[in-house]
């Protein structure tokens, strides 16, 4: 598993994503191009990186999508208030184009 920053230029792109798409939500993209999204990708990632396929199947099972996918949405719409790291391309100012660290 391979974490890469969505701001980094060219990332949304590569991966068959929109910049808004990348805003919206966390994704995880296998190396056939397969596309999870939001809780779904949450799951996908956990699975390869704990080599357990067996998360991907329960998230699939009924009531179980549905209960990550309504927690997912409310932490995504309160994730500016959760604590976090510093955004990529403050951290990295170059790899944004970006003169110094302040946009």
């Amino acid at each position: 598993v391979a974490t890469v920053p969505f701001q980094k230029p060219g990332v949304p792109e590569a991966h068959g994503l929109t910049l808004a798409e990348c805003e919206a939500a966390a994704w995880a993209v296998t190396p056939d191009g397969r596309r999870y999204r939001g809780a779904a990708a949450i799951n996908a990632a956990l699975a390869w990186a704990l080599d357990r396929p067996g998360l991907l199947q329960l998230y699939a099972l009924p009531g179980v999508h549905q209960l990550q996918d309504a927690a997912y949405a409310l932490i995504a719409v309160l994730r500016h208030r959760l604590p976090g790291v510093t955004p990529h391309c403050r951290q990295h100012p170059k790899d944004c184009g970006w003169e110094s660290a302040a946009p």
